[in-house]
């Protein structure tokens, strides 16, 4: 039996194969773009290979994709006609099996199982992370990385990598000071790692230090300009960093030269795009006929329903370029979903339903009703995956549909919750809708 770079047996027969499959987890772990091509590699080589028609599965549900279901059933077919050598092999095709009925937590378990029998099995960590991410879960997430982090020792290949995974769960759940400690170290290490330099960029972000949090990015181009499409999410923070410093123009400008410089319809480059647009909007930007091409993208994935965060920002897309009938089917599509079995569906339920009512009122200028479903949907939006700073985007518009509305009282109440959950350090943002409370209250007494 052979053993890969994560020090786990794989079922491969030539060292070839072993080679190039090395190169897609090194690949994958960087968020490279050499990713598919190694995997293709690999099952050339050797098409009766379960794991890895298993791979390409799960990484086609990744994507969130309605027309990747279809690739993904076709892997698992592939995947049970093989001989499933090895405990991680059937991990692997038993995690695909799962999700693709509709239960994730259960393709989660599938790879802790691989995890229990191979601490050191990077490739599954970063995977179980990843789904984990995608189903809001950050206490699991962060458990996960520490039952194999004493595993990932110094002599192993791949430590910077689950350093960078460690410091992500670790300024999820608002360990700061952790977080970017683990997140540097994990860069000395691995200086491609994009995900753990991000890491420390969301703790610049939470904790209000731009300036460093752009020094950061610009000090490492190694970690990310080599990315897929991960590299526009890292601009992204960056636009964000100099938001925070009042630099509209600037984030402007990164929108245009490069978080949309290549106009791709992956989920994730549609919710960098359309949460950036609505933060400059909501800083009274004109960011002028930008939001057209994007919404022409979500009126083509109003019937998508695969991951609940990815829907919302395709309906502020629609919201946000007026298109009310794509906007009601996208609000149809949810209530249909909300109905449905399934773990994603009841994230539909609650809290889909009430966030895309939310989002559609707002933008029709509708406040208080605004306010009312963003507020109903606000104790379980983290169920809808993504980062803190990714679902910021809705924290802002509640908290301004609240303003507006003249529910000054609920919406300091949820100001102050998320001052505390950024460690009481007060952003650009708090500061000035704090500040527009107390001029609210100020009117009436003079």
């Amino acid at each position: 039996m052979n053993f890969d770079i994560c020090q786990s047996p794989v079922s491969l027969s030539t060292p070839e194969a072993v080679e190039d499959w090395n190169g897609m987890i090194r690949a994958f772990l960087a968020h490279g773009t050499a990713t598919p091509t190694y995997l293709g590699a690999v099952m050339t080589a050797e098409p009766d290979f379960a794991m890895g028609h298993a791979a390409r599965g799960i990484f086609s549900l990744m994507m969130g994709r309605r027309e990747l279901v279809q690739t993904a059933r076709e892997a698992l077919q592939a995947a049970r006609m093989c001989d499933a050598k090895t405990p991680r092999d059937r991990a692997w095709v038993d995690a695909l099996d799962a999700w693709l009925a509709g239960r994730p937590s259960d393709a989660v378990g599938a790879m802790e199982r691989a995890m229990r029998t191979y601490p050191t099995d990077t490739l599954s960590a970063k995977v179980s992370h990843g789904i984990r991410f995608i189903m809001g879960d950050a206490p699991g997430m962060r458990r996960s990385i520490e039952r194999v982090l004493a595993a990932h020792d110094a002599d192993h290949p791949l430590r910077g990598f689950i350093l960078g995974c460690h410091a992500f769960t670790l300024e999820e759940t608002g360990e700061y000071d952790r977080a970017e400690e683990a997140g540097r170290a994990g860069l000395e290490l691995a200086p491609d790692d994009a995900w753990g330099l991000h890491a420390v960029a969301h703790v610049f972000d939470m904790t209000a230090r731009p300036d460093l949090g752009i020094d950061l990015i610009e000090g490492n181009t190694a970690a990310w300009d080599h990315c897929n499409n991960f590299r526009y999410h890292v601009w992204w923070h960056k636009a964000l960093l100099h938001m925070d410093r009042g630099e509209f123009d600037v984030a402007l400008g990164l929108y245009d030269a490069q978080v949309r410089s290549d106009k791709t319809d992956d989920y994730r480059d549609i919710s960098n795009a359309t949460s950036l647009l609505l933060r400059l909007e909501l800083e009274g930007m004109d960011v002028g006929p930008r939001w057209a091409e994007l919404a022409d993208i979500a009126e083509r994935r109003t019937e998508d329903g695969c991951v609940v965060f990815a829907d919302l920002h395709y309906m502020l897309a629609l919201a946000g370029a007026a298109r009310p009938e794509a906007q009601r089917a996208m609000a149809a599509r949810f209530a249909r979903d909300a109905r449905c079995d399934g773990e994603m569906s009841l994230r539909y339920a609650d809290p889909g339903v009430a966030a895309a009512s939310g989002l559609n009122a707002f933008a029709e200028g509708r406040y208080e009703a605004a306010f009312s479903d963003l507020a109903a949907a606000r104790p379980n939006m983290q169920t809808i995956g993504g980062s803190h700073a990714q679902r910021d985007v809705f924290e802002r518009l509640t908290i301004d549909a609240g303003l507006r509305a003249g529910r000054y009282e609920q919406t300091e109440r949820i100001l102050r919750a998320r001052l505390k959950q950024r460690a009481g350090q007060a952003d650009r943002f708090s500061k000035t809708r704090l500040a527009a409370i107390e001029d609210a209250r100020r009117i009436p007494a003079q």
